[in-house]
């Protein structure tokens, strides 16, 4: 641990850094216009790329703006008479249900030639009798101002303005304002950060009167100059105005009225609670701005474009705008309503507005809802800690694994929120701190530990797996291979009846079989972190806990000899093809404290364990073949676990041993074990309990069931016929119920 110190420490500078920004004790630009390249392009990746039928577009295209004897209508603005044509065919001809306007009508339309009549009656024609008569009786239908007012009443028409941000002093103050949708009393004593305007550029009095409703389409510009949200409130005056898209749902629905909700309070002392805008069923969602990210369908061209001068000339099937949304709108270069947004550097301002009703009535707009800050800071700290606190104690290989699942995980749960939960949470410092972290430790590897990893695998490489190798080499001055005394685990195996298999092989055969069953036990040996002691002709020696310290080194031994038997049961049809006999091994573990290091000659050394535990250990492989069982082991390795099932076998003596130890046979993992072999050891414990206190027929009883339930297994054989002994020769009252082997 204290060679990462330093390494661990600049980690965690950097991310404390990150959690600065996160918690907006100071911005890191960089990253700022990175999550803005993140918001793009999860927007990108994941927008339907359907057209939506409910909302068209009556396009000011131009093919509109041709002159009149070309088939169009000429130069905007057009003469206002025209457009009150095209409302009337709009809602009697083609049943339109709304229509909105994304122009504004700040100017009297004197197209008619009405003023320059006016002005030659007041002055030069002024004199003239019937002049004055005839043009009273013209004006109704000169007034094209009137005209077009006259056809908006009583119409779900909403027309469109525009705030100016200029000085106070100059910033303009044209035309009237629709009323206000909320009172100005609305967020008194909240910290809200509505967008504030100092002026406005807005219809004539005679047309807003007019209109069914107005909404300015003032969209919030980014200081990338894209467009990703639109103010749902805006302020001027103390008074507050809904936008054109809004406008437009409000009058689909009835114009029911606009309510904040004010969600979840406490957050912060400057959280001022709201979150969203309750329009009659539907809901807004708005940041702290009070503004709402545009949910972009797709490219340019999401929405159906109409002509409007193929409205005005009957060129458009009725069913192609019965009941749906209008916006009147440009996409003439001329007229200057193009902006850059996430989808397409060159969009139409109409469309964005028309994404907003589309994703209003679908309620599918992203939210980036106030608890992202602290969402942020606690991914940020459970990456940067999982981050730094491991990368140092991996390999490269994993380090680089743990950096992409991590990253992978973040980036997943991410866009899964984004599409899913439609919940807009950040992201690019989460990235950055990612790649920032993994490029550290993976410089700080290479150049400051390379050394130290060549230096242990020199000592250690030819004794201990690749894997235990990497692991010492993050702490090299630990290691030594000076004599120690531990607390370890060690395995033996031997093949059951070789010397019958060798005298049936050629040399040759012989070298190819063994190679074939020692190489996989030797990789389960290394998957359990098992340290090769030695190969002995047919028989493997493994320990656990030395060079490397283990703790579950039983566990480990013991799954193991598993594992071992298993891999070998899969390789016998490789045996069989190959006109090879089965292959069938015992396998001893014991636990203890044993003496490990370099033991040997000046000639050889060799790194080993030695002691009793590692004597016992070899008896009890020699007596698994007396038992019918595969594994044996000893009650010290039995007394280390407690979520493996084993089978008590007996009590025995071994060669050269005077003190009776219990032996157990591993069965499997708790859970993973059957009844049915749970009911079975049950009855034997019971059978070797009655042993045990010399209740011969009894004893004889249960393991005679034990043969009709499993009548191969050798084990019933063995007590039976040493109860038959017994009964013949009993041991007396002090007998100890243990077995005491004579032979290896």
């Amino acid at each position: 641990m204290k060679k990462h110190v330093v390494r661990i420490v600049i980690g965690l500078a950097i991310v404390v850094a990150f959690l600065g920004h996160a918690l907006d004790h100071y911005r890191i630009l960089a990253l700022d216009t990175f999550e803005a390249i993140i918001y793009d392009a999860r927007l990108r990746l994941t927008m339907p790329r359907t057209v939506d039928n409910r909302v068209v577009i009556l396009d000011i295209d131009e093919k509109s703006l041709l002159e009149r004897e070309k088939g169009g209508e000429g130069r905007w603005p057009w003469p206002r008479d025209r457009l009150a044509l095209m409302l009337d065919k709009l809602f009697d001809q083609y049943g339109i249900a709304v229509v909105g306007f994304d122009v504004v009508f700040a100017e009297r339309d004197e197209s008619s030639g009405i003023r320059v009549l006016e002005r030659l009656a007041e002055r030069e024609l002024k004199a003239v009798t019937g002049f004055l008569p005839v043009l009273e009786k013209l004006k109704p239908q000169l007034n094209y101002d009137a005209i077009f007012a006259a056809r908006m009443k009583g119409r779900n028409v909403v027309l469109g303005y525009t705030f100016s941000s200029d000085l106070p002093e100059v910033a303009p103050k044209k035309g009237m304002l629709p009323v206000s949708v909320l009172a100005p009393e609305t967020f008194k004593g909240r910290n809200i950060g509505i967008t504030s305007w100092n002026g406005y550029t807005a219809n004539l009095e005679e047309l807003q009167k007019a209109a069914a409703s107005a909404g300015h389409f003032n969209p919030w510009t980014d200081d990338d100059g894209i467009t990703r949200r639109v103010p749902m409130l805006a302020e001027y005056n103390g008074a507050y105005y809904e936008p054109l898209s809004l406008a437009v749902v409000r009058a689909l629905l009835g114009f029911p009225p606009i309510k904040p909700d004010f969600l979840t309070q406490g957050i912060s002392k400057d959280y001022a609670g709201l979150e969203e805008l309750q329009v009659g069923p539907l809901r807004i969602p708005v940041d702290e701005r009070v503004s709402t990210l545009v949910p972009y369908r797709g490219h340019r061209g999401s929405f159906k474009y109409i002509s409007i001068v193929d409205i005005l000339n009957d060129r458009v099937d009725i069913a192609e705008l019965k009941g749906k949304i209008a916006l009147v709108g440009t996409t003439a270069p001329g007229l200057l309503d193009l902006r850059a947004t996430p989808v397409d550097s060159v969009y139409p301002g109409v469309e964005v507005h028309a994404n907003l009703i589309a994703g209003i009535l679908d309620q599918n707009i992203k939210h980036k809802p106030p608890y992202a800050a602290g969402a942020e800071f606690a991914l940020l700290l459970l990456a940067g800690l999982v981050m730094t606190l491991l990368l140092p104690f991996v390999s490269p290989f994993k380090g680089t694994l743990t950096a992409l699942l991590v990253l992978l995980a973040i980036v997943g749960i991410n866009l899964a929120l984004f599409q899913s939960g439609h919940l807009v949470l950040p992201l690019a410092a989460g990235i950055a701190m990612i790649l920032l972290l993994f490029t550290f430790n993976m410089a700080y590897g290479f150049f400051v530990e390379a050394r130290g990893k060549r230096q242990i695998t020199g000592l250690f490489g030819q004794y201990v797996p690749p894997e235990l190798v990497d692991e010492m080499a993050k702490d090299p001055e630990k290691f030594s291979m000076e004599g120690e005394s531990r607390e370890m685990t060690v395995l033996f195996t031997d093949v059951r009846g070789f010397t019958t298999i060798s005298e049936g092989l050629d040399p040759k055969a012989l070298s190819r079989l063994m190679n074939e069953f020692l190489t996989p036990l030797t990789e389960v040996i290394y998957r359990h972190r098992g340290t090769i002691d030695k190969y002995m002709g047919d028989c493997i020696m493994a320990f656990w806990g030395a060079p490397l310290a283990d703790p579950m080194h039983a566990r480990n031994g013991i799954l193991a000899a598993l594992e071992m038997q298993r891999t070998l049961k899969d390789l016998q049809p490789h045996f069989k093809a190959n006109n090879w006999p089965e292959i069938h091994i015992g396998v001893g573990l014991n636990t203890g404290r044993m003496s490990v290091g370099n033991m040997g000659s000046r000639i050889r050394l060799a790194y080993t364990v030695m002691g009793d535990a590692v004597n016992l250990a070899s008896r009890l492989e020699g007596i698994t073949k007396e038992y019918g069982t595969d594994i044996i082991v000893g009650e010290d390795t039995r007394a280390a676990l407690s979520d493996i099932v084993f089978r008590e076998l007996d009590r025995v003596r071994v060669k050269g041993k005077d003190v009776a130890v219990a032996i157990f046979e591993p069965v499997g993992l708790q859970g993973e074990v059957g009844q049915a072999k749970l009911d079975e050891l049950e009855l034997f414990h019971r059978a070797l309990k009655l042993y045990r206190s010399q209740n011969w027929d009894m004893a004889e009883m249960q393991l005679i069931n034990l043969q009709k339930i499993s009548p191969k297994a050798r084990l019933w054989q063995t007590f039976l016929e040493r109860i038959a002994f017994l009964r013949a020769n009993p041991p007396g009252p002090d007998w100890d119920g243990a077995f005491t082997f004579v032979t290896k």
